[in-house]
């Protein structure tokens, strides 16, 4: 099985969105059983919140449910229990380096790169735009699909 964990700031927008998009890719493909996927803060801020209501709007648009889904911190003893780390944007890759000590096994991807950018996701906490921040969020889960794919990681 392979474990993905998905990073951002509070878990209660960008992170549950990729992993309720993410899982959704995986069930249509029937590919749902070989993954463990799952989204976490690196602040303390929100958890134990539900997702925003913004994301579980948006998802609910696409006939995606988050229900039950509550804001977790990354701890530092999940690097060993995940094979990747994909952070929103360059602040969350910097706190996951700070929260692991170090990314020895090249875990940690920034949720771009996937489509070939070095680019951040959007927060729509600040911004208000969920369908720009589903949009880049929809497109770098279908890329992260292919390469898991391609790298025979399924």
């Amino acid at each position: 099985m392979y474990r993905i964990m998905f990073v951002c700031h509070g878990n209660i927008c960008r992170s549950p969105m990729a992993e309720f998009v993410f899982n959704d890719i995986l069930a249509r493909e029937g590919v749902s059983e070989k993954f463990e996927v799952r989204s976490s803060a690196t602040s303390c801020e929100e958890i134990g919140n539900p997702v925003h209501y913004g994301t579980r709007r948006k998802l609910s648009q696409y006939g995606i449910s988050c229900e039950g889904k509550r804001a977790t911190r990354l701890q530092k003893s999940d690097y060993s229990r995940y094979d990747m780390f994909i952070g929103m944007d360059s602040y969350n890759l910097v706190n996951m380096l700070k929260i692991f000590g170090g990314d020895n096994d090249r875990k940690i991807h920034s949720m771009s790169e996937f489509v070939g950018s070095d680019g951040d996701i959007a927060d729509p906490w600040y911004t208000g735009d969920f369908d720009k921040t589903y949009e880049d969020i929809k497109r770098s889960c279908e890329a992260l699909f292919s390469y898991c794919e391609s790298n025979s990681l399924f």
